[in-house]
């Protein structure tokens, strides 16, 4: 592939909900481009943007894959990006290295949820957009429908720049508003043809709509149009491609990826509407000084790069995916990562078609390519010349929403697991794996069951590791409600010395579950020696790690050794430790022992509409409605409920509001369970104690 300068590299990232056909329109494309010999599939799992072994048994996109395509004298950096909820971390990369958002929407299906974020995400990158209507060739297929749809949701900035000639399986063709021209055919069949003379009233119309837009982009042309001066060709141009950098234009255009018509025009729309990265400009901190620092879209700028993908292979090691914000990139430029701090020396410079490396010579201000080997650097990082060192913002990966405890099938397989882990968290970074010390469990947590499962496959797959996923275990605790008085005594003679230790222990509550423990010395007179009391403490607090009821740790409890006897031989600290042990079982068991559960702080987003839906199920769950209030036209619904209750919640979420609704969730406080849940906890915790027996 040759070298592109700047101003002709066109870097797009096609967006959407899943199923609306991203993948088979980049292979559409990179078919029209004579790139590949035969049109990729991804039912029959012959894509070559789907070649991750999980996306090939799916059917569905998992990870961001790149596609460059030569296109008349340009290269269109294609960023094909996963469209299901579950990898929404793909976006949050994908979105901080294009100039434009290529929104694939359904000729049927029209706007979806997943449309919709991705117009969100694009408008808060700053990214230009365009909306892509495909699937043109599917029965009931109807653009003008989808055209009112979003310009319903999202305003008079949404103009038809490439209408389609039929519909459905009638579906010819495509005529470019602006430059009043048709075509028919796809491939070696596409042919100018005459504008149709029944679609005269609907150009012109979209043509009028475009020409008002493009005025007001420009404060110039704006009162030139006001004047009632007619526009020239070549000033539309100039303010259409004002709108689309400030966001007041967004072209819908018509295709059909199955088919090919419609492709070659959308392809010449990307190099003649789309604006270049040239003069771009992307804010960062020198990491020496920390003074801000504004970096220039120009080849001839010192380098400075920024990593938006990391692919963990076994067999070909790491590759990170950049893009070259300044200078120019080739396999000898000296390398040197601002964030880690880090001196680094790649093992080659490529440009990638899916998981096809092409070496590649230098790599120009705004394009894509990868570089392999990096030992220190992962996604989000910035390399730069060590001279001019800048460090770009990390990528802000959602928090995620649904963990599992995650273990190995067999026996001996942990370290696999792990270090498998490791390396799948540096290819995708919205994975979390932490350790629960208290449960000893390792917790995986990620976007949604789908994602976790594919976790779990990859595992398998790449790294020869099988792991199961279960539900996490509760951090359940026990404490008292009564204050109780108990002896503990332990006394035994087996020849020679013996053991002797006597204690008498008020036991009750502190009031305060946030306390673990706290230990009053109240003997007098010697009843029990000073010295074997630190003995008295240490048996305690090495027993109320297991609760009389279920086993779980024992909070908010006072104990007040008040009396106690010993033997001027027989006693010893074991003796005295071991007391404790029995006064505690024995006291705690009539004190009237309860357990408690983690309540969680939660904070729903939803729109109005699921408001009733969303209340309703918070109540099934034995969840608390502490307030409401709007946020950024969603309402905010802040509740209180049990962990134990929402395991599932994202994935349930999702379902209830169409995906439209997110939530946080934090550690509140600890509160007792209810008797009848209580109970189930006991039997369960008492029958695993007897499982492990």
């Amino acid at each position: 592939m040759a070298d592109y300068q700047t101003t002709s590299i066109r870097n797009l990232a096609l967006v959407g909900h899943g199923g609306e056909g991203k993948t088979t329109l980049t292979e559409a494309m990179l078919f029209a481009a004579g790139h590949v010999d035969r049109q990729g599939r991804v039912e029959d799992g012959t894509a070559a943007m789907d070649y991750d072994p999980e996306e090939t048994k799916r059917h569905i996109s998992i990870g961001t894959a790149l596609a460059p395509i030569e296109w008349n004298k340009h290269k269109v950096n294609v960023v094909d990006v996963p469209g299901y909820f579950d990898f929404v971390g793909e976006m949050c990369g994908a979105m901080r290295v294009v100039k434009t958002a290529g929104i694939v929407v359904g000729a049927v299906s029209g706007l979806t949820v997943g449309a919709e974020k991705a117009w969100q995400q694009a408008e808060k990158n700053g990214v230009c957009r365009m909306v892509i209507v495909n699937r043109m060739d599917t029965e009931n297929a109807n653009y003008e429908k989808v055209v009112d749809q979003l310009r319903d949701k999202f305003g008079s900035s949404v103009v038809p720049l490439l209408l389609p000639i039929g519909a459905g399986s009638s579906f010819k063709g495509v005529v470019n508003v602006l430059e009043n021209k048709a075509w028919e055919g796809a491939g070696k069949t596409l042919k100018e043809v005459p504008v149709p003379a029944n679609m005269a009233d609907q150009i012109q119309t979209a043509l009028e709509e475009i020409t008002e837009a493009a005025a007001g982009a420009d404060d110039e042309l704006m009162m030139k149009y006001l004047e009632g001066e007619e526009l020239t060709h070549e000033e539309i141009l100039q303010g259409f491609h004002a709108g689309m950098i400030n966001g007041s234009i967004v072209p819908v255009v018509a295709v059909s990826s199955t088919t090919g018509i419609g492709v070659a025009k959308l392809l010449d729309t990307f190099v003649t509407y789309l604006p270049s990265p040239e003069g771009g400009e992307m804010k960062g901190i020198n990491p020496k000084t920390d003074a801000e620092v504004t970096v220039k879209c120009d080849a001839n700028a010192p380098f400075s790069a920024f990593v938006f993908k990391t692919v963990a292979d076994p067999f070909v090691g790491k590759l990170s995916l950049v893009r070259v914000c300044s200078g120019k990139l080739t396999a000898a430029t000296a390398l040197y990562n601002a964030t880690a701090d880090k001196n680094e020396k790649a093992g080659g410079l490529f440009t990638m078609r899916g998981k096809k490396q092409t070496a590649a010579n230098t790599l120009f201000a705004g394009d894509l390519g990868a570089l392999s080997k990096l030992q220190y650097t992962n996604s989000g990082d910035t390399l730069c010349d060590p001279a001019n060192p800048v460090k770009f913002a990390p990528i802000a990966y959602p928090t995620p929403c649904i963990a599992k405890a995650i273990s190995a099938a067999k026996q001996g397989e942990e370290d696999k697991i792990f270090s498998g882990l490791t390396r799948l968290q540096e290819e995708d970074p919205s994975i979390k794996v932490e350790k629960n010390v208290e449960t000893t469990e390792t917790l995986v947590s990620g976007q949604g069951e789908l994602h976790l499962d594919v976790i779990r496959n990859k595992l398998a797959s790449k790294f020869g590791a099988q792991a199961n996923l279960n539900d996490p275990k509760i951090p359940y605790r026990e404490t008292i409600r009564k204050t109780v008085s108990c002896q503990g005594r332990h006394k035994k003679q087996s020849g020679g010395h013996g053991q002797f230790g006597d204690v008498w222990i008020e036991f009750g509550p502190i009031g305060d579950t946030n306390v673990e423990f706290e230990f009053v010395d109240a003997v007098v007179g010697g009843a029990v020696p000073r010295n074997f009391i630190p003995s008295v403490e240490k048996g305690l607090r090495e027993n109320i790690v297991k609760g009389v009821l279920a086993g779980y740790p024992m909070v908010g409890l006072r104990a007040k050794l008040y009396d106690g006897s010993y033997h001027p031989v027989d006693s010893s600290e074991m003796a005295f430790k071991t007391a404790a042990r029995i006064a505690y079982k024995k006291g705690c068991k009539e004190a009237s022992p309860v357990l408690l559960e983690p309540i969680m702080h939660v904070e729903v987003f939803v729109p109005d509409e699921y408001m009733g839906d969303i209340m309703g199920d918070m109540n099934k769950r034995r969840g608390r409605i502490m307030g409401m209030d709007q946020i950024d036209g969603l309402q905010r619904v802040t509740a209180e409920a049990p962990h134990a209750e929402m395991f599932k919640y994202a994935t349930d979420l999702r379902s209830m509001t169409q995906a439209r609704g997110y939530f946080t969730m934090a550690f509140e406080r600890y509160e007792e369970v209810p008797m009848d849940v209580a109970k189930k906890i006991i039997e369960n915790a008492q029958q695993d104690e007897e499982d492990e027996d």
